[in-house]
């Protein structure tokens, strides 16, 4: 049995994801955070002091993943970290004035990366494919609303 990259949406989607990935590197430009750090930001904007396992949690990636993405958010001054108050082991993850202030330059270009993407669609469609793509995230046991 053959297999047909272009009729499976497993390889489409991970087609999708290096595309919208690249797509928004280019439109963030020079601003201060690579792609694959967005979702941390995302985070951190919606309330920053997480510990590294509660941003694992919320955003399922592998602990090596994040434990590197934090140490270059760190490292480019995204990021601090502190001690946490009743677990010895844990640190808190704070962003810095820095990591604030690409909040509004990030937010655009996500945006702008959203627009390019539904380019041509109507927004019943934008509407019905995003549904679509939830659904299928559910078949595989990963809900995105959480």
């Amino acid at each position: 049995m053959d297999f047909d990259r272009t009729a499976s949406a497993a390889y489409l989607a991970n087609l999708l994801a290096k595309a919208a990935s690249r797509a928004l590197q280019a439109r963030a430009d020079g601003a201060g955070f690579a792609p694959g750090q967005f979702p941390v930001l995302l985070e951190l904007w919606n309330g920053d002091g997480l510990t590294q396992r509660e941003l694992l949690d919320r955003l399922d990636v592998e602990q090596a993943t994040m434990a590197n993405t934090l140490a270059r958010m760190q490292r480019d001054g995204l990021i601090s970290r502190r001690r946490h108050p009743s677990d010895r082991r844990a640190q808190l993850i704070f962003l810095t004035p820095r990591g604030k202030a690409l909040r509004e330059t990030a937010m655009t270009a996500a945006s702008q990366t959203e627009d390019a993407l539904f380019q041509g669609f109507r927004r019943f469609e934008r509407e019905l494919l995003l549904e679509y793509m939830r659904m299928l995230l559910a078949n595989l046991g990963r809900d995105p609303r959480v």
